[in-house]
């Protein structure tokens, strides 16, 4: 809804913008128009002449930096096919038609020249010959325009036998070409296939590859069969070790202890030394209970003893190999720990054996990893090794087929493309350009009447719309006034102006009257606090008709019986006397400065009303309106009268506005659209923003029915027949 309310405001301004400049609009338009109508006349008839042209696949397209058949499998040198798959090649067709080198052919050929009998150019026969691709088709039609039929006819056919003859031959040409070079390129390429052949099987020798994959299938189930058995040795190992930890914690020994034990437990040497040593040891005791240590037999027997001690560690190292010492328990053992010790010895041999059976098994796995892990890395290097000589097989084979193709190419005459239209010599010129002329015309009288409003809108910075005025001021609007078509000239000074009628006074039942009538009703309900009673009329640039209001305003309230008293504070250009048509030789300057009194200088125009003009003009209004005199002069009034309305002079022409609103309740602002410009208006809101004066409202005078919306004045009419308003339904 908000954007159809924007839009219909849009359309609105647009109508307006035309109604205000309908006059350069018409006049731009019908000139542009006129002018192209006039141009037809210079007009010469002209002939055209068409032809078509079908096309076919072209038998050839180049391939990296040689042309090879354009062909598939399959399909004959130049059949006919469609062209619209992919981008259009008729395209490039149409460039080499137009090329400079074929249409001089045409120029040569037929002797084309121009009206000063030289040859024609070959950028003039590209601008008149037109080449256009049929929609949907593969048809190239050509046309030819010129002042001479048989020319033109003659033109159209010609580049079409011209542009077959040279494909041909273009054709046969490029097919000998190519075949060349494919031929000297055939002995490298079956170089290059058994070379890749020669490769793999080095390859394949150097790294005894039969089918790696079978490899890789039987390694896998190796590799398998190897972790099982390594699991079942390990198995063995752990009850061995077990079994040979309790004997070890039986017999106290280690594996070389008892080794060192079983030998000499089974030694005959060793066994009979130990046996004389512990006989000699008895004889020693049953000695030692009868004799003293001194006695000799005790030493006798105690020197025997040593050399036996003697004798059995020399039988141990002579049997053992190396110094060890054993406990003489040890060298004695019965049959129990005997066999004791035999189980532990051969326990160790058994988890001897088994370690080395699990180093030897894992030792085998480890290659055949290794083997696996380097599988991959070698069929990588096959497979790449293989598509080496697929491709250079493939590249061979393509060539030779390639080149008994083009054998056959070379002897074909067939072009890409055929005539399926000649030209004939048109009888009938061709359609007139005039009405294209003069719809160029229309467009371009469209753009320039276009143009033009938008330059003169540009330019134009005024306020045009009552809509314009209170979107920049943003004050509370109590009125807005029509613009009147009545006028009264009045002569002064030798100087003519032209200035509205007191519409309140002269036409008390006009909608002008009923508008200021309710103006003074705004202005009263403008505050409950406080009544409004001293208005400062004023305006942001001169002939906005503040003067205008402030008399209508003053005679509005005159008429409902309130005592009212108009000042012409305008002393620079005064206007109420001549707007009630008495005399200003004494007015508020001569009261200001004491020359005369009130009494003598106020003028009773019509009941309740007094006008006080602004008298002489004073060498600096602005000292006599800022002064203590005129502050009390308008207490004085307002104790005579009920309300007192100034007209002052616009603001940002005089500081008087200003400095009477001081001594007022506030400033009524009058603007009138056509004359306030945005930047006026812009200045005018920041002087009253930065003295912060009490804006009572704004009166917006002289509005245009042209500009403004047709509700307002359409009801208007219907209540106030007698305005001679415009309605616009």
């Amino acid at each position: 809804m908000e954007y159809r309310e924007s839009l219909d405001l849009d359309l609105i301004r647009y109508f307006r913008i035309i109604k205000r400049r309908w006059l350069p609009i018409s006049t731009i338009f019908i000139g542009t128009v006129a002018l192209s109508v006039a141009a037809t006349t210079f007009l010469k008839p002209s002939y055209e002449a068409e032809g078509k042209i079908l096309f076919r696949m072209p038998s050839f397209k180049i391939v990296g930096t040689s042309l090879v058949p354009n062909f598939n499998e399959g399909d004959e040198a130049g059949s006919l096919r469609s062209l619209m798959s992919d981008q259009n090649p008729i395209s490039t067709q149409i460039e080499v038609i137009s090329s400079p080198l074929l249409l001089q052919q045409v120029i040569d050929k037929l002797e084309l020249k121009n009206s000063d009998g030289e040859l024609l150019k070959v950028e003039y026969l590209q601008k008149q010959l037109t080449l256009r691709i049929i929609g949907g088709t593969d048809v190239l039609q050509l046309s030819y325009t010129s002042r001479n039929p048989e020319e033109a006819a003659a033109v159209v056919n010609t580049v079409m036998s011209l542009y077959l003859e040279n494909e041909v031959l273009t054709n046969r040409r490029e097919a000998e070409i190519t075949r060349s070079f494919m031929s000297r390129q055939l002995p490298h390429t079956q170089a290059t296939m058994r070379k890749a052949e020669a490769a793999l099987r080095m390859f394949k020798q150097q790294h005894s590859i039969a089918d790696l994959g079978e490899e890789t299938r039987i390694s896998v189930g190796i590799v398998g069969n190897l972790d099982q058995e390594m699991n079942t040795v390990k198995a063995q190992l752990a009850d061995i070790n077990a079994q040979s930890q309790e004997l070890r914690q039986k017999l106290a020994l280690n594996s070389q202890e008892a080794i060192a034990v079983s030998t000499l437990s089974q030694s005959p040497a060793i066994q009979g030394v130990l046996a004389q040593l512990q006989d000699v040891e008895r004889q020693l005791a049953n000695e030692g209970s009868r004799f003293q240590n001194e006695n000799p037999v005790i030493i006798s027997l105690e020197a025997r003893k040593a050399n036996l001690i003697t004798l059995l560690q020399e039988q141990i190292e002579e049997t053992l190999g190396q110094q060890t010492q054993i406990p003489k328990s040890l060298l004695q053992i019965d049959q129990l720990r005997q066999n004791l010790i035999q189980n532990f010895l051969q326990l160790e041999v058994q988890r001897f054996g088994l370690d080395q059976r699990l180093v030897s098994l894992s030792n085998s796995r480890s290659a055949y990893e290794a083997r696996m892990r380097v599988i991959p890395q070698l069929e990588e290097t096959q497979r790449e090794l293989e598509r080496k000589i697929d491709v250079a097989q493939s590249t061979y084979q393509t060539l030779l087929k390639k080149v008994q193709e083009l054998q056959l190419a070379e002897n074909v005459n067939t072009p890409n493309a055929r005539i399926i239209s000649e030209s004939r010599v048109p009888n009938n010129p061709a359609a007139s350009k005039k009405l294209i002329v003069v719809v160029l015309g229309v467009m371009l009288g469209g753009f320039l009447a276009t143009a033009s409003v938008l330059l003169f809108e540009i330019k134009d910075k005024s306020l045009k719309t009552l809509q314009e005025v209170t979107e920049v001021f943003r004050y509370t609007l109590l009125g807005v006034i029509p613009l009147s078509r009545q006028k009264l000239r009045f002569r002064d000074d030798d100087s003519e102006l032209n200035r509205p009628e007191v519409a309140v006074r002269d036409h008390p039942h006009s909608l002008t009257s009923e508008i200021y009538r309710m103006i003074q009703a705004n202005l009263k309900f403008l505050s409950s606090d406080e009544v409004v009673k001293t208005i400062v009329v004023s305006s942001a640039v001169p002939k906005e008709g503040k003067s205008t209001v402030s008399a209508n305003l003053a005679a509005a309230i005159a008429q409902l019986g309130r005592k009212v008293l108009l000042i012409d504070a305008d002393m620079r250009v005064p206007t109420q006397h001549h707007l009630w048509q008495v005399n200003n030789r004494i007015g508020l300057s001569e009261v200001l400065v004491g020359e005369n009194e009130f009494e003598t200088a106020v003028h009773h125009v019509m009941d309740n009303l007094h006008v006080l003009t602004a008298g002489v003009r004073p060498p600096n209004p602005l000292a006599l309106l800022d002064s203590k005199r005129m502050a009390s002069l308008i207490d004085d009034f307002l104790s005579q009268y009920d309300f007192v309305i100034i007209d002052a002079p616009p603001l940002l022409v005089a500081a008087d506005a200003v400095s009477l609103s001081r001594m007022s309740d506030g400033i009524l602002l009058v603007t009138r659209p056509g004359v306030i410009d945005y930047s006026s208006a812009a200045a005018t809101q920041e002087l009253l923003a930065k003295t912060s004066h009490n804006v009572l409202g704004l009166v917006v005078n002289g509005v245009s029915q042209m500009n403004e919306s047709s509700s307002y004045f359409y009801h208007a009419a219907k209540y106030f027949p007698g305005e001679n308003l415009t309605v616009i339904r």
